[in-house]
């Protein structure tokens, strides 16, 4: 279990970050029986700070009424549980232009317009079986 994360994720439940000592020996016997669920959840927010020390970085300060949770804890949990995507690059397009030089006379054209438009067709048609 990710006991930092786990102490974190106590003290960022309490409404202003401070619990007794007791308070949080309680929730966390609780929390070690919760069930692989929330093992689960420790380990995978654990891998996103392997080297996490809350009490050297100034996220939890102890004192004698027990241990509170600092701005500096919350935003480090936050940014544990949400960890912000990956800045992916997208790729420059270019535009690129063939240099052909254009067709002499009696060369054939480099496009060939295949297909008809046939509605024109069909109006005209239509048009001429009326009158």
């Amino acid at each position: 279990m990710g006991l930092q994360i786990a102490i974190l994720k106590v003290l960022a439940s309490y409404p202003d970050g401070h619990a007794t000592v007791a308070a949080m020996n309680s929730d966390l016997a609780i929390l070690s029986g919760a069930g692989a669920a929330w093992s689960q959840r420790l380990k995978m927010l654990k891998a996103r700070a392997p080297s996490l020390d809350i009490f050297s970085e100034g996220f939890v300060i102890r004192d004698s009424d027990g241990w509170q949770l600092t701005p500096a804890g919350r935003k480090a949990l936050h940014r544990i549980e949400h960890p912000a995507p990956p800045k992916t690059t997208a790729p420059k397009l270019e535009l690129v232009r063939p240099s052909v030089p254009p067709p002499s006379d009696g060369a054939k054209p480099l496009l060939h317009i295949i297909g008809r438009n046939d509605h024109r067709r069909r109006r005209r048609i239509a048009v001429e079986r009326s009158a």
